[in-house]
């Protein structure tokens, strides 16, 4: 198999290439790209997962874009972007690319390749020891049976301590998920003096809630054995209970962003996985306190990136709040009471956050079940049906501001399970960015794509027992083009991109062009110029490869996608 690289965009992984061409060279010249070219695409384009279900909770797959109304604040919108994305339908053919006569040894077969990847994350910063062992056993139990040929499963932990890449060894999965312990710091307050826990902490500081600061006081008093009849013991409880507030803030607010910087790290790397992109949270939720719109921004991201998020919550069937926790003592039946009411909150709102993340990404939560080994089986299954509505807000004013989303169909015996709402940019988006995310979600993908008359073609030259010079062409019939009429000639440009994986889906390098065209009209009339051929170079070793093939016009503003796989003996 060849040496892996480091997964990377495509601008780190350029490589000199060849391009042949049979026009003069002031009608055409190409360069290789440092970024994708500059399209004019959308921007502020706001992508909305939708999934509906019948009465009796079966997925409805049949229904078009008519059948939507998407409202945001409240006013109607025009959905521009309107797609169905079915359970299997991702799943695409790799064909050999079609061989050349230049080639000195024959394309072999089909080789077999991931289609399906599903990325285990334990959120060991929030996780009890308790609820990871539960958790542990059901995952096990899920994965006792075999993995499908084409799946393939990764493992990571929020604190970035244990990490598994992507595999289809079992035993590999097991050992390290056994291997994931506890990180939480916050936890261990809770049996302090006074005890402390995340959300009681943001009521005192943030919020500054007087009745929270009394139980945390008077706890404070109980715990310490202190005489509640001298005039200087309240005082020094609250200066207490305050300062356990904001140290258990501070490590829980890091937690917090640490838990969300994890998860937008593997989204992204989910995102350079050519195929259905699941992402599994086990946690028993937490809350955001200033910084929602990351949760809004992750959402975003998970969706632009075709990654679903589903949530396990790991505390399985939990009563919150009926009784008092054993293990940090009872010091003041009042203050205990009101604590109880706060863990009930606490519980709430840490379960709406792992909802709307869920919600917000075509996803489901598993809660309030013990069952945990079903919920592994219901949350690592594809939704039958998710529809993507996409649309430009008008008049979008740059200030950061949060817009409730609101969808709705003409059938109202349906149920709706959509994204509920985003935050406006605070400034434009650099279309250059937006130009080279867009090119980057169709090369990490594996749809193909025929809106350009484009044919993969490869080819391999062995220079030794071991190396080998792979060869991915692009045939572009120039006559189905549309072009810019200007000083007589015909321009148009096209960015032509190609990247290798290996058969776990991991990219390993790839490399973009830009062939600029300012055609005469003999050019464009004559069959035998009319097409272009851009050839890519890969240096490899002996193996098997899937090619990713993605070819974009600046004028039409299409795009030709496909793909290919080679083994070279």
């Amino acid at each position: 198999m060849p040496r892996r690289t480091q997964t990377g965009t495509i601008a780190s992984a350029v490589l000199l290439a060849s391009c042949v061409l049979a026009q003069q060279p002031q009608e055409m010249a190409t360069r290789d790209l440092n970024a994708p070219a500059n399209f004019r695409s959308k921007v502020n384009l706001v992508l909305v997962p939708v999934i509906v279900r019948d009465k009796k909770g079966n997925p409805v797959g049949t229904l078009k874009k008519e059948d939507f109304e998407l409202f945001d604040k409240g006013k109607l919108q025009v959905i521009e972007k309107f797609s169905i994305e079915k359970a299997g339908s991702r799943h695409v053919e790799f064909e050999p690319g079609t061989p050349t006569p230049t080639e000195d040894q024959p394309t072999q077969a089909p080789i077999t390749v991931a289609e399906r990847y599903t990325a285990f994350v334990f959120d060991d910063l929030h996780l009890s020891t308790s609820g990871l062992m539960q958790v542990r056993i059901a995952a096990e139990r899920h994965l006792a049976a075999a993995l499908l040929p084409t799946e393939r499963v990764a493992l990571y932990t929020t604190s970035g301590r244990t990490t598994l890449e992507l595999t289809d060894d079992r035993d590999a999965i097991v050992a390290t998920m056994r291997s994931v312990h506890v990180s939480s710091r916050v936890a261990s307050n809770r049996q302090g003096c006074p005890p402390m826990t995340f959300y009681m902490a943001d009521l005192i500081v943030n919020k500054n809630d007087q009745s929270s600061l009394n139980a945390a006081a008077l706890e404070a008093i109980g715990c310490l054995s202190l005489d509640p009849t001298q005039a200087s013991t309240m005082p020094q409880a609250i200066t207490m209970a305050q300062s356990a507030a904001q140290q258990t803030l501070s490590v829980g607010e890091a937690d917090m962003r640490q838990s969300l910087a994890s998860m937008r790290a593997i989204i992204r790397r989910l995102a350079t996985l050519p195929g259905q992109r699941n992402l599994v949270l086990i946690s028993p939720g937490f809350i955001i306190t200033d910084t929602h719109s990351e949760v809004t921004d992750l959402i975003d991201l998970a969706i632009r990136s075709r990654v679903t998020i589903n949530s396990l919550d790991a505390r399985g069937l939990h009563l919150v709040g009926v009784v008092a926790d054993a293990s940090e003592g009872v010091y003041d039946i009042s203050a205990t009471n009101l604590k109880m009411s706060i863990d009930r909150q606490d519980a709430l709102a840490g379960t709406l956050l792992l909802g709307e993340l869920s919600e917000g990404t075509g996803g489901v939560l598993f809660q309030n079940n013990n069952d945990l080994t079903e919920g592994f089986k219901k949350l690592t299954s594809t939704p039958e049906y998710i529809y993507i509505l996409g649309f430009s807000p008008q008049n979008l004013k740059l200030d950061g501001s949060l817009h409730a989303l609101k969808v709705k169909i003409k059938d109202n015996s349906m149920a709706v399970q959509a994204r509920r709402g985003y935050y406006a940019p605070k400034h434009l988006a650099d279309p250059a960015e937006e130009a080279k995310r867009e090119i980057q979600e169709a090369l990490f993908s594996r749809e193909v794509m025929r809106d350009l008359p484009v044919e993969l073609h490869t080819q391999f030259f062995k220079g030794n027992e071991y190396d080998a010079k792979l060869g991915v062409l692009a045939r572009v019939d120039l006559t189905q083009l549309h072009f810019k009429k200007e000083e007589g000639r015909n321009l148009n440009n096209l960015t032509v991109v190609a990247a290798l994986f290996d058969r776990n889906g991991n990219y390993l390098q790839g490399s973009s062009k830009l062939v600029e065209m300012k055609l005469k009209d003999e050019t464009l009339l004559s069959k035998a110029r009319s097409i272009v051929t851009i050839k890519t170079n890969f240096d490899v070793k002996v193996g098997g490869y899937v090619i990713r093939l993605v070819v974009r016009d600046s004028e039409g503003h299409l795009m030709a996608a496909q793909n290919g796989s080679i083994v070279i003996p």
